[in-house]
């Protein structure tokens, strides 16, 4: 029996229907098809062991416990074991065995852990490469298949990563949490590979944003009055700073007194147009949304975080049906898309009536490049489209910014004509002083009619200012004559570097490099990503990041501040606290030239575990011998020694304990964040006794309610019988 293992149902059924020629059924987890037993995982059903499975010592954080070190297995998921047992006996009885997975790393090692965990890696197994559901392209990728052995570096170097990961994660988070605690600080101080240096571009950002000292800089208008077309047009243009002019880097007069001659030297003087210059230009549409376009969009537009936007993703996938596959990192579709489109277009039409009336599916943007489509094409609509009427808010938001943005590839390109004009002003010494002016003139709104407000992306291309909708420039004639009839002095100031949004994290996170000074770990960070669409030197994954994000959140090192995301001075002083390797993105960097080294064979995988290892043995001898240099925790008088009292957290919530605990001991309850010091009535034995055992009861003080009390028995806890007080008396 020949059996494919995809990664998702969805996939399985796509292939399933290529294989049988029409849509089948499942029964107990499998398709039956001319081709083969069909099967899927469900994503990961295995997940690598925590160190506390294999050494009960370490579920207790103690310091001397680290570097922890233990050995690489994998268990069930509880939430699909029954999928699990499911393929394990299928892989038990096939005779050939066709790994369907992902065409990535992730995908390649999903697929392969589970053939290892069912002790079926000797049989014969091949892979065949999906990216495209399309039955035609699944038939075609069936007479490609290769030998599965030929992806083996692929699966072992997902392995490595993972697995450095979670040694690098488990012993620094626990290695500098229990450091902070010796200080007195309260929590965890978790550390991660991506998560870490996404911190620290949040504090880099606030620092420079904080620390920008205002400078002034001074822009020159003048305005030209043309002798001619009669009556004579009068154009305000700007300077154009020349040697030698004292500017900043970015050719802005620096000099006031400069700037000021400059004006005054303008009053009245000839000066000539000297050029005209006008060229269409256009514009095509965004590109479809993948999981990190549309998490940026949704939280400009509504202020919804990643992790929320994963989720309502979801919910339109698995419960409406009504969206394509959510996590996708790609953002192109294959052809055979806009074969679709014109079915597509007609079932949207009833909720999106004006908008797709006007698509033209005979049209066919960019997106639609197959070369360019990955593991996963772009997230679009389905042919099961949702009453919006019924969906709820946060699902119709962002499915109706999923459609648009596949509309809109069936508009045509924004249309527009620019002017510019160059005028030129004799000086006494040295060359003419510039000016130019730009205009613009609308020619076809295109797809920009879809958007009520451009897409966050194109909010950072390059222009720091939009053409101003000038007209009545293009039809004028150069060398003609222009008199300056007024010039004008601005003085203006630079501005400091925007505080973080959520959108504008998340799209710089596929774009760390550009913030990388090494040379060589820009240059790696840019390799890692030669071969992808929406990446270019990044940290982290579309799948990921918004886990990361609700991390730092959690941990308290970011907040929200209205839309802009701020380090709290936890997160701060953590940043300052730790080595340059945890906060900078090197290790990603170092760690896919290697990753790339054991694909290709070169390099075990085991030597990029070992090194991780050796690393983290480091750090945790650094940290031992020298600490962290994080302040020391402060909290109110501890009233029986006038130590500082630190806020702990226990099993059963949060208390107060003095700093000097051992010597000290005082402890006291927690009263929404603040020590509760009232001192507590010893319990005293009474004459009334249990009605259920007969020892005496015993009237205690509500922790709950100040003032009240409550009745327990002080046979407790073999006799848990309780009564209430009435003035001083138990109440059965």
């Amino acid at each position: 029996m020949r059996l494919f293992i995809a990664e998702k149902k969805e996939v399985a059924a796509a292939m399933a229907e290529a294989f049988a020629g029409a849509a089948i059924h499942p029964q107990n987890g499998a398709f039956e098809t001319p081709e083969g037993t069909v099967t899927w995982l469900s994503g990961h059903l295995l997940r690598l062991t925590t160190p506390e499975e294999h050494d009960e010592k370490y579920q207790a954080w103690q310091l001397d416990q680290l570097p922890m070190q233990w050995p690489i297995r994998h268990v069930a998921e509880p939430q699909g074991i029954n999928q699990l047992k499911r393929v394990v006996n299928l892989c038990g009885t096939a005779t050939e065995i066709v790994h369907a997975g992902d065409p990535d790393p992730e995908g390649q090692r999903l697929v392969d852990e589970v053939i290892e965990h069912a002790g079926c890696e000797h049989k014969p197994c091949q892979r065949i490469l999906i990216n495209d559901n399309n039955p035609a392209a699944i038939r075609k990728a069936l007479t490609q298949l290769e030998s599965n052995d030929q992806y083996r570096g692929l699966s072992l170097s997902a392995l490595a990563r993972a697995v450095c990961d979670q040694r690098y994660g488990f012993n620094l988070t626990r290695l500098y949490t229990l450091s902070a605690r010796a200080l007195g600080h309260d929590g965890m101080l978790s550390v991660g590979r991506v998560q870490t240096p996404i911190l620290a571009l949040v504090v880099q950002r606030d620092q420079a944003h904080e620390q920008h000292r205002k400078t002034p800089y001074y822009t020159l208008t003048a305005d030209f009055h043309l002798s001619h077309p009669e009556p004579g047009p009068v154009i305000t243009a700007t300077c154009q700073p020349a040697a030698p002019d004292t500017v900043d880097d970015k050719n802005r007069l620096l000099n006031k007194a400069e700037a000021e001659a400059i004006q005054v030297a303008l009053d009245g003087a000839q000066g000539q147009l000297v050029s005209v210059d006008t060229q269409p230009r256009s514009r095509s549409a965004p590109l479809p949304h993948h999981l990190l376009s549309l998490q940026a969009e949704a939280s400009r537009r509504y202020g919804y975080r990643p992790k929320q936007v994963l989720a309502i993703t979801q919910q339109l996938r698995d419960e409406y049906r009504a969206i394509t596959y959510n996590r996708s990192d790609c953002r192109y579709l294959n052809d055979e898309r806009h074969a679709d489109a014109p079915a597509l277009l007609q079932v949207l039409s009833g909720a999106f009536a004006s908008q797709a009336a006007a698509a033209d599916p005979a049209l066919k943007s960019k997106a639609f490049n197959a070369n360019k489509v990955t593991a996963h094409h772009a997230i679009i609509p389905t042919l099961s489209v949702p009453d919006l009427a019924t969906l709820p808010e946060p699902a119709r938001q962002v499915y109706e910014l999923i459609v648009i943005a596949y509309l809109a590839q069936f508009y045509p390109d924004e249309q527009w004509r620019t002017t510019t004009l160059l005028f030129d002003v004799p000086r006494s010494e040295g060359p003419a002083r510039r000016f130019k002016a730009n205009g613009r003139v609308d020619v076809a709104p295109g797809w920009t009619v879809l958007f009520k407000a451009a897409p966050e992306e194109l909010k950072d291309d390059g222009n720091d200012e939009p053409e101003p909708r000038i007209e009545g420039l293009e039809g004028l004639q150069a060398d003609t004559p222009a008199e300056v009839t007024a010039a004008r002095c601005q003085e203006q100031f630079t501005q400091p570097p925007p505080r973080y949004t959520m959108a504008s994290l998340l799209l710089d996170l596929p774009r760390v490099a550009r913030y990388v000074t090494d040379p060589h770990i820009k240059k790696l960070l840019l390799d890692k990503d030669a071969d992808k669409q929406a990446e270019s030197g990044g940290i982290g994954t579309p799948a990921t990041r918004d886990s990361m994000i609700d991390k730092l959140f959690q941990r308290g090192f970011i907040r929200e501040d209205g839309k802009q995301l701020v380090s709290t001075d936890l997160g701060r002083q953590f940043i300052t606290a730790l080595p340059d390797f945890v906060t900078r993105p090197d290790l990603t960097a170092l760690w896919s030239e290697q990753q790339r080294q054991i694909e290709a064979g070169e390099l075990d995988y085991h030597e990029l575990i070992n090194a991780v290892d050796r690393a983290i043995a480091g750090e945790v001898q650094r940290v031992r011998q020298a600490g962290i240099p994080l302040p020391a925790a402060t909290g109110p008088a501890c009233p029986a020694c006038n130590s500082p009292l630190l806020r702990r957290k226990s099993a059963k919530g949060h208390f107060w304990a003095c700093a000097e605990r051992e010597a000290c001991g005082y402890t006291c309850p927690d009263r929404a964040g603040q020590p509760d010091t009232t001192p507590r009535e010893k319990p005293v034995l009474s004459d009334h006794l249990c009605p259920a055992c007969q020892q005496p009861l015993i009237r205690r003080p509500s922790k709950k309610e100040p003032g009240q009390y409550w009745w327990s028995c002080s046979g407790y806890p073999a006799c848990k019988n309780t009564a209430r007080d009435d003035n001083g008396q138990p109440v059965p």
